[in-house]
């Protein structure tokens, strides 16, 4: 039964579902997936009653461009070997959304692999998306959204850069030509529930909705971002594009410290190929006021700033460039405006009290360029540093805002704003959205892309599901096997879904070369050259290959 919660401000429209059930789209679409599931079983020579059809669910985990790459490669090698048309759910982390994206382009994509294959590969070969195409597709999410966040900036500095595209689509659109391949989801996490350990942290986003796996609480995804009051739509936003989605998915360096080093040089060398000093003299010839400050002058400020905050990070002093930002500021106000911010000497040895002193200088100096606020590329680049200081990953706004359910809890319901980040900073690989009760998935085939233990994800996801009470194999890996993992592995437990996990690189496909491998292709590196992809596809798919018949025999196990 469906529980609607309806506002009562009297000025909103729209609902928001709260409930422990498929969306009755979702569920007429497992009902005709499993017709073609039946069909592919009788062509395997499976026959058993269209009642005894499994519920799989195919799983890919986090690795940035490796678990694109390699979750392809699988595919392609299941499709050989009919095994494709069995799988009723796709769900991704991270860099196995990149490659469901991609996929999900072509309307049946699954019917035409090959070629579809080729058509990816090409393009991740081929050349990126040139620096003024990204920079005018942050400008464009910077003036469309209420809150711009590093997602935003992670979608084009980063994520372009690997699916060398700009896909503008959005995920619901692809709900009405959803008809030949398997159900997808994509999987991220609620940075605010990760802390709460008591909370449900898993999220799940489908062409039909968007919403807590486990707690059962969905809105449609359109509407994922749209402004909601007591469970009803106030204020409406453009759905979120597939870019977008790609870093939401994929934004692993959202948590932790360590990483603002990194993100800040990026945002420098995007800066500096976003604009040279000929279009600041271009745009200060277009302006009205020839006593304005010089957008050159404004374009410096910014600059030393992002150095400063470097050298702040490395532990380094950055009196030069304070000196610099508050002569500048002095000289373009005629000494009408100063940092109300101190200065003093920095305190580097003590973290804390550095990193709280630049937020506050960073927001103080951003509060200035107001000076120059003719010219919206400065206060584009003035939102990225104050979302830097902010550490602001993937804000949106809260459905369950002020909403009263009993069901729900608590601490959902407070902030108007909830931030989602990449699902892989908990748990690398998407269980939870497969292991809704009500998608009753009889067998679970997990591929793991994870750049370090390779048995981690299964195992953790054990532990969380014996501290949930939700039903999981015990997962038991050989020690010998810790360390030269296999290809195959079967975790069977009563009256629970059966689990396959296989390692992308093991002893079987690599030999004695493992290590080799994984640091070939470790997460953190440029895009991959074409002779990269090809090999990696290669090793991918023997997993599949090489395991043909005992998948099989898994699947003839669950059947019935």
């Amino acid at each position: 039964m469906l529980n609607w919660s309806v506002c009562l401000c009297g000025q909103c429209s729209g609902e928001v579902r709260i409930t422990h059930s498929l969306h009755k789209n979702e569920e007429e679409f497992v009902a005709r997936r499993r017709e073609t599931v039946f069909q592919s079983l009788q062509k395997l020579g499976k026959h058993r009653s269209q009642d005894a059809v499994p519920n799989i669910a195919l799983l890919g985990s986090g690795g940035g461009q490796r678990a694109m790459v390699g979750l392809l490669g699988s595919l392609v090698q299941l499709d050989k070997a009919g095994l494709l048309d069995c799988i009723l759910y796709l769900s991704g982390v991270s860099g196995s959304t990149w490659c469901m994206a991609s996929l999900y382009q072509e309307p049946d994509w699954s019917t035409k692999l090959e070629t579809v294959t080729d058509k990816i590969i090409r393009r991740l070969s081929g050349p990126g998306v040139s620096w003024g195409d990204k920079f005018d597709k942050l400008k464009k999410y910077n003036y469309e959204k209420d809150h711009f966040s590093l997602t935003d900036v992670w979608a084009v500095m980063a994520i372009t850069t690997y699916v060398k595209e700009i896909d503008e689509h959005t995920l619901s659109d692809q709900w009405d030509q959803l008809r030949k391949d398997p159900f997808p989801i994509y999987a991220i996490m609620d940075k605010q529930s990760k802390q709460e350990e008591a909370q449900d942290p898993w999220f799940e986003i489908s062409p039909l909705e968007a919403g807590y796996s486990l707690t059962g609480a969905f809105v449609k995804t359109s509407s994922f971002g749209s402004q909601f009051c007591k469970g009803s739509k106030k204020k409406d936003h453009p759905e979120t594009d597939m870019l977008y989605l790609q870093a939401l998915c994929g934004s692993v360096l959202a948590d932790g410290d360590e990483n603002k080093k990194f993100i800040w040089k990026n945002i420098k060398d995007f800066f500096q190929h976003s604009i040279t000093i000929k279009e600041m003299k271009m745009l200060e010839k277009r302006s009205e006021d020839p006593k304005a400050p010089s957008a050159e002058k404004g374009f410096q400020v910014l600059m030393d700033l992002v150095d400063m905050n470097l050298d702040v990070l490395n532990g380094k002093d950055p009196s030069d460039l304070d000196l610099s930002i508050r002569n500048t500021l002095n000289e373009v106000s005629g000494g009408k405006r100063r940092l109300i911010f101190p200065t003093e000497k920095l305190n580097l040895a003590d973290k804390q009290t550095a990193k709280l002193h630049m937020k506050q200088y960073t927001e103080d100096v951003c509060n200035n360029l107001s000076l120059w606020d003719r010219f919206p590329l400065l206060a584009l680049f003035s939102s990225i540093c104050i979302c830097m200081t902010q550490w602001t990953w993937g804000r949106k706004y809260n459905f369950l805002h002020k909403m009263t359910d009993e069901a729900l809890p608590a601490a959902l319901l407070e902030g108007e704003t909830r931030d989602y980040i990449d699902a892989g900073l908990l748990l690398n690989s998407p269980y939870f959205s497969v292991l809704r009760e009500e998608r009753d998935i009889d067998l679970i085939i997990s591929l793991d892309f994870s750049e370090a233990d390779s048995f981690k994800t299964v195992r953790e996801a054990a532990e969380i599901c014996k501290k949930r009470n939700i039903p999981f194999p015990e997962v038991n890996i050989p020690s010998e096997d810790l360390k030269n993992p296999k290809d195959f592995y079967v975790f069977k437990g009563t009256n629970a879904p059966t689990v396959i996990h296989m390692p992308l690189f093991n002893v079987v496909n690599c030999g004695d070369d493992v290590e080799t491998w994984k640091k070939n292709y470790a997460t953190f590196q440029g895009p991959y050259s074409a002779e990269m992809i090809t090999d990696l596809m290669e090793v991918a798919g023997k997993n599949i290959s090489n395991n043909r018949e005992k998948l099989l025999e898994q699947i003839d196990a669950v059947v019935g």
